[in-house]
């Protein structure tokens, strides 16, 4: 079945979609060639924020051409909630160190603004030589903190989005667009 089948079979299921798979990768490669041209050969250092973001930085890192490397974390501010907590936690660190690299931290999506300010105040202790946001989303309605987001793919209105890397009950990962909750 094709990813626009997907989509229009999806539609008469239980969401709409709100970003295409073709909307998502075009706005993935214009995010790689922006951050190619800003780092203009200098390595970098991608973070992943597990578990949402791992599509986009898959997407998005294979669209940069520099050298780089990457690492992972993990941090829990809404349990088994739709909505956080407001309480953020570490789950899973760094395995390497950031001294003295450029780091691209790379989110699923900013919504209070509460977990980026922890992960950038964190990030920034361990010594880079900068650090910088890339967002899949942004809900700019929700935010309770305001925070830098340097490459942003996509502005979205206040509603429950799952779909590539998103998860809804842990599933949805692997649906290739975006779909808003019923």
């Amino acid at each position: 079945m094709s990813e626009g089948q997907q989509e229009r079979q999806f539609e008469k299921g239980a969401g709409s979609v709100q970003l295409s798979a073709e909307a998502i990768a075009t706005r993935v490669r214009a995010l790689g060639a922006q951050i190619t041209q800003d780092y203009s050969g200098e390595p970098l250092h991608f973070i992943c924020v597990l578990n949402g973001a791992f599509v986009f930085m898959s997407d998005l890192v294979r669209r940069v051409d520099l050298p780089v490397t990457m690492d992972f974390l993990s941090v829990s501010s809404y349990g088994s909630r739709t909505e956080s907590s407001g309480e953020v936690r570490l789950v899973k660190d760094l395995d390497t160190s950031l001294k003295g690299k450029h780091v691209l931290l790379v989110e699923d999506i900013v919504d209070t603004g509460l977990t980026m300010t922890y992960l950038l105040s964190y990030l920034q202790g361990r010594g880079p030589l900068s650090v910088k946001v890339a967002s899949l989303l942004s809900k700019p309605s929700r935010r309770e903190v305001e925070v830098p987001i340097d490459y942003l793919g996509f502005e979205i209105e206040d509603a429950y989005v799952y779909g590539y890397g998103l998860d809804k009950a842990h599933v949805g990962r692997n649906i290739p667009f975006i779909t808003s909750q019923a």
